[in-house]
């Protein structure tokens, strides 16, 4: 699968990925909003579980390239949802993007693909989750039409209970088909 945006190609991983992958997730600021970085071996087993969903077809994490030089941006995607969440969503929405490519727009415009190939496939509703602490990524969220679930509001269970990122806040987006 591959997608195109105005300055985007979201597209399957290639190996070529893996050096500059492991540069963005490894970076403490890009990665501030989770409860770790990762390191070269952690960030190609999330390589090869992006791979994974690819071909089962459970996630559509795909690698986002800037189309005028080829430099990876990061990752921008949809997978299914493997947790307990209010309403019981089939699928989330999310990005990684390297630091340099903040504040840009490109997280919005690879999104808003997704969106749209979400709304093609006749999913009724996307939702997106992240730290109460990550507005950078909320105001995203915001952007591409989302709004807050503040009922679904949680507590992460794959977070310690005693870490500041725990609590989570729920962005939903329903298709407007379906509505």
């Amino acid at each position: 699968m591959i997608l195109e945006t105005e300055r985007l190609i979201l597209r399957p991983w290639q190996d070529a990925d893996r050096a500059p992958f492991a540069a963005i997730v490894g970076d403490p600021h890009v990665m501030r909003f989770y409860p770790n970085t990762r390191d070269r071996a952690a960030a190609d087993q999330w390589i090869d579980k992006m791979i994974a969903g690819l071909d089962a077809g459970t996630s559509a994490f795909l690698a986002a390239e800037h189309k005028s030089d080829g430099q990876l941006v990061g990752m921008i995607g949809t997978a299914r949802i493997d947790m307990e969440l209010r309403g019981n969503p089939r699928e989330e929405i999310g990005w990684v993007l390297g630091s340099r490519y903040w504040g840009r727009g490109y997280a919005p415009e690879g999104a808003r693909a997704h969106i749209d190939r979400a709304w093609r496939r006749g999913l009724p509703e996307l939702v997106a989750f992240t730290s109460v602490l990550n507005t950078p990524s909320q105001r995203v969220m915001e952007k591409i039409g989302m709004s807050r679930d503040q009922e679904g509001d949680f507590l992460h269970p794959r977070v310690a209970e005693d870490h500041p990122l725990r609590p989570h806040v729920l962005y939903r987006i329903a298709n407007p088909a379906r509505s």
